[in-house]
């Protein structure tokens, strides 16, 4: 029951913000985070020694037994690492934005608390229905942050991610679906449970087509380069709290639908399409590395960055390699605490000057010093300098992927020098020259404590990696075995 905890605690605090943000909005506050902080330590308390085929707790509870769903949660250590990266972002995103919400605070909870829930329940979901029924769960409420709390364009940005990521849910529905009927022709009955739709026997064209279905929703999540174009929208409108459960925690549902459902249930078909998603991945880090630096507006530069730093990830996945795997789970960690942290600092860039434009933030080194040092701090941690856990994320992906195909691998290289040229421009245009002649609050003990947890986190990933890497070895040792891969 503790894997059903994880969903309903959030649902259930997001319910008990909503009211009490009408009283007094510090309620509202004060709810979201008892709420994720006892849904912290009840996923530490699921840390142990993995059990038979690597989950470390399982539930199952009939829903609709004549269709073979059912509510079927399981963890791994994938999705232990994923659902402590979720809980421990969702904390510091309500703390981040603790001062800019001042409007239908009990809302903005609700539907961040919501959002949380939706998300911890795709990293768990074991059905495919329930699945699809948690990944549209994510949607609304996300839709509602960037709407009702974002900036300038914020409801064409809302619209603009909605159809986007409605439509590619649409294909991944219709897959499964279909999935589902080539069990039932197969096997005389329905179902939907993941362990029984891992040995269906499909066709090859019709495989390769379910299998694209799938990969487009996850594509768009991810988000995969040409499907990439509401992502700069929706970050640069949404509040500093959207955006780092955007960059730190949706586009990984992407990543993690790949490895757990794309691939395993399709592996002769994600063979063939292999080559095509490693260039794909390829293009990605170059193509989001050279928009990052040619962006001004500071928001839409992190946002390019993430289509740079995932495209590391979309290699890594299809390299299949166990190499290449661990690589992409650290990659997946390190980016979500990385460009969380540089949302944040963006946040409260645009909270004290009200511009985004880098044109316009010269000079704010000497006048807020510890604000300066942060950004220095994560703009390194983005390029991947040594000692922190993006360098060690994206040196694993690269020797991975490298044992499978050389050429889009050593494309791929060519970012980590892209990726020095946008870090350090954007460190250089908002905190160099001359100094800036406006008096500015420099960052406040709250915010020093948000970026001071995950500038840690990024230190012990780089320093000291090994304890993720054995929490995660078993979830991807049976993911090898299931769909093939280099051990």
């Amino acid at each position: 029951m503790k894997l059903v905890a994880l969903v309903l605690v959030p649902l259930l605090g997001g319910l008990l913000a909503w009211p009490l943000g009408r009283r007094r909005t510090e309620w509202a506050r004060i709810a979201a985070v008892l709420a994720l902080g006892v849904d912290l330590a009840l996923a530490l308390s699921l840390l142990g020694p993995a059990g038979p085929g690597g989950w470390l707790a399982t539930f199952e509870l009939p829903w609709i037994p004549s269709l073979g769903i059912g509510l079927r949660l399981g963890l791994d250590g994938l999705s232990l690492v994923l659902v402590l990266l979720t809980l421990l972002v969702g904390l510091l995103a309500v703390f981040a934005s603790w001062s800019e919400i001042r409007e239908r605070v009990g809302f903005f909870h609700f539907n961040l608390c919501w959002v949380l829930a939706g998300i911890l329940g795709v990293f768990l979901a074991l059905d495919l229905v329930l699945f699809y029924f948690l990944w549209e769960l994510m949607l609304v409420p996300m839709v509602f942050l960037i709407a009702l709390w974002g900036h300038e364009r914020k409801t064409y940005a809302a619209i603009k991610f909605f159809l986007y990521t409605q439509a590619s849910g649409l294909l991944m529905l219709l897959a499964i679906l279909g999935l589902g009927l080539a069990h039932q022709r197969a096997a005389g009955s329905w179902s939907f449970a993941y362990g029984d739709l891992l040995g269906v026997s499909l066709e090859p064209t019709l495989a390769l087509w379910l299998m694209l279905g799938f990969f487009a929703a996850f594509a768009v999540k991810l988000p995969v380069v040409v499907l990439h174009t509401w992502l700069p929208d929706a970050h640069s409108q949404a509040p500093t709290a959207g955006s780092m459960v955007l960059a730190a925690l949706l586009l990984k549902t992407g990543a993690y639908g790949l490895l757990r459902f794309a691939i395993p249930l399709f592996p002769d078909a994600s063979v063939r399409f292999a080559p095509v998603a490693m260039v794909l991945g390829a293009i990605g880090v170059i193509y989001g590395a050279v928009l990052a630096f040619a962006q001004t507006d500071l928001k839409r530069l992190v946002a390019y960055t993430s289509v740079s730093h995932l495209g590391f990830v979309l290699l890594g996945i299809y390299a299949w390699t166990s190499f290449s795997l661990t690589g992409t789970v650290l990659q997946m960690v390190a980016h979500g605490l990385s460009t969380g942290a540089l949302f944040v600092l963006a946040g409260a860039l645009y909270e004290r000057t009200h511009t985004r434009d880098l044109e316009r933030l010269r000079g704010l080194a000497p006048v807020v010093p510890r604000m300066g040092a942060a950004a220095l701090f994560f703009a390194l941690a983005s390029l991947g300098l040594p000692g922190l856990g993006n360098f060690v994320a994206e040196f694993l992906v690269l020797v991975g992927a490298w044992e499978v195909r050389p050429i889009p691998t050593t494309i791929a290289a060519l970012g980590l020098v892209a990726a020095t040229l946008y870090s350090l421009r954007f460190f250089q245009r908002a905190f160099h020259g001359p100094a800036a002649e406006a008096e500015l609050a420099d960052l406040r003990p709250r915010e020093l404590t948000v970026l001071g947890a995950m500038g840690v986190a990024l230190l012990w990933l780089g320093l000291a990696p090994q304890p993720l890497f054995e929490v995660v070895a078993p979830a991807l040792d049976v993911l090898l075995r299931t769909a093939g891969g280099t051990p």
